[in-house]
């Protein structure tokens, strides 16, 4: 038994234990193809293009302003 298909012992059954796939049963591949509406396309686009995070900009404009007071700083150091 492999992955739990099969039988636990080939003895007694007729038969030698080997597993084959069933092919009779496949499912066919999907013809129609599904293309989306201009409504569904404009709902896609419209949450695509969201407005930017406030918080996150506030950050960036933080960071900015810290990182010319440490370089003001080294200015400062460097003249005594």
């Amino acid at each position: 038994m492999y992955n739990g298909i099969g039988l636990t012992t080939p003895r007694g059954s007729g038969t030698n234990g080997h597993v084959q796939r069933n092919w009779a049963c496949v499912r066919p591949g999907k013809k129609d193809k599904d293309y989306r509406a201009e409504d569904d396309t404009k709902k896609l686009d419209a949450q695509l293009n969201r407005p930017p995070n406030k918080e996150i900009l506030d950050h960036d404009r933080k960071r900015k302003i810290e990182v010319k007071c440490l370089e003001f700083e080294e200015i400062l150091e460097k003249e005594g």
